[in-house]
């Protein structure tokens, strides 16, 4: 298993399970048996879904399963129901539940829980621990599982790892992940062709600066300066803020989400006011958060708390090789600006800052070092991590049509990836099929509400949509 792979495995808690949910809803509803033999057809091509772990000292491998029993990963669901809560709250209290739980460790990290019968449609509640892949990846294989989808490319085998925990495993059950399933280039490549972009880019600079020698550094000063600085900010970044929403983390979790909104409108926000769709939902998500916390009788004035933001950094076409590729950098949240706008343009600033930056860079290579190291020394790092942020947030683009499943439409996706340590506030952003679905998945104890916060994104982004349509239009002769 890769370091990184490995840092992800070992980051489980009882507070925080490293696991990625997702909820999909499929119209007209479908059988469990179809989707049975969907996923052994597709999914089990994917070598990661017929492995399990085995960890020896402060080591992993992958290790061939014997046996999937697909009736083991591929379960039915039944709603508890409550009276007076509503079959979506229903669905919402079983993801929270499932969101505690670990999966079986004796077996491949993975489960779907399936729900036949959801108000004349079906409900799919995917479970994939984050040490398979990231949420990026995981996109890769929905489309590869789905209706036309296509299966990943072959992939060249290798002779078995020669390891003591391999050769313990294989005489276990099953044989060691064979050599593709080893850690290649990639995370030399995500380290250096940032750096080497940046390089690049400050010749370009320097080579249209003033040449009358007052030009400053040069260019491998300045990225060696550079490196220095986002390092210095992964690393000595103050402990955030301290609000209702930080604190220590229990093991009852709470899911919500709203509904969507249309991609169409967030763009043409973002490009009448000369920002990035991204810009513009981080904004109503920082807007969000800032008005549950006045809601609830805190003062936000000039107040900000941060987020721990994945940054993707493999090429989308290799995203069918799963694991885990992206850095993970934190973002302040402006929740203490009220005006739409100058939060926006705060937000902007920020993420601007972000771009020009080698700190998703930085942050693989602490990943790939915290998988290297002691359990204790491990767990040690996340807590310091874990003390600069409030939340975990992502954006995950993903297909822009309308997908099939068992010939049933897939109407709605959502994804949420796991808090670390004790941040409280899971928070997904994904696009599907012209639409923007938000999301949270919360620590109970500090946020027992996440739908009034949920509540908010959407008046939050029709106040600029507004302020949007009010901007003079550009119009041809």
């Amino acid at each position: 298993m890769s370091k990184v792979d490995t840092a992800w495995l070992r980051l489980d808690t009882e507070a925080n399970r490293m696991v990625i949910h997702g909820v999909l809803l499929l119209k007209p509803a479908i059988t469990l048996e179809d989707l049975r033999r969907r996923v052994a057809e597709r999914l089990l091509r994917f070598p990661r879904f017929r492995q399990r772990v085995v960890e020896n000292g402060d080591s992993a491998w992958w290790v061939e399963d014997a046996e999937v029993d697909i009736a083991r990963h591929v379960v039915p669901e039944t709603l508890p129901r409550r009276r007076g809560r509503p079959l979506e709250g229903a669905l919402q209290d079983r993801l929270a539940e499932l969101a505690a739980e670990p999966l079986d460790p004796s077996r491949p990290l993975w489960q779907l829980h399936l729900i036949e019968h959801y108000d004349g449609s079906s409900a799919l509640i995917a479970r994939v621990h984050h040490c398979i892949a990231d949420g990026i990846a995981l996109i890769a294989v929905l489309l590869s599982i789905t209706d036309g989808g296509a299966v990943p490319p072959a992939q060249a085998v290798a002779g078995p790892k020669k390891t003591p925990a391999a050769k313990a495993a294989k005489a276990k059950a099953g044989s060691v992940a064979s050599g593709d399933d080893a850690e290649p280039e990639w995370l030399a490549d995500a380290m250096v062709k940032p750096i080497h972009a940046w390089t690049v880019r400050e010749i370009q600079e320097r080579a249209g600066s003033d040449r009358s020698g007052a030009a400053a550094a040069s260019p491998a000063e300045r990225l060696g300066r550079q490196v220095l600085e986002d390092a210095a900010a992964l690393t000595e970044a103050p402990d955030d803020a301290k609000t209702r929403l930080k604190g220590k983390a229990g093991r009852a979790k709470r899911v919500a989400w709203g509904a969507p909104l249309a991609l169409d409108a967030v763009k043409a926000v973002g490009k009448s006011m000369n920002v990035s769709v991204n810009d513009v939902l981080l904004s109503c998500v920082a807007g969000a958060i800032g008005l549950y916390l006045r809601g609830h009788g805190d003062d936000t004035e000039g107040q900000e708390i941060r987020a721990l933001v994945p940054v993707n950094l493999r090429p989308l076409e290799t995203a069918w090789q799963l694991g885990n590729r992206f850095g993970m950098v934190p973002l302040p949240m402006p929740v203490g600006i009220t005006n739409p706008v100058k939060r926006l343009y705060a937000v902007h600033a920020q993420t601007q800052a972000l771009k020009n930056s080698l700190r998703p860079a930085l942050s693989l290579g602490l990943m790939a070092t915290s998988g290297t190291v002691e359990k204790a020394a491990q767990r040690a790092m996340l807590k310091t991590l874990s003390r600069k942020a409030t939340a975990l947030m992502t954006h995950v683009p993903g297909p822009a049509q309308t997908l099939r499943l068992c010939d049933s439409a897939v109407e709605r996706v959502m994804f949420w990836a796991p808090q670390a340590g004790d941040m409280s506030l899971g928070i997904s952003i994904l696009t599907y099929a012209g639409q923007v679905q938000f999301g949270l998945i919360a620590d109970a104890g500090l946020c027992p509400d996440p739908q009034a916060i949920v509540a908010h994104f959407e008046p939050e982004f029709q106040h600029l949509l507004t302020l949007a349509l009010m901007l003079p239009w550009e119009t041809k002769d």
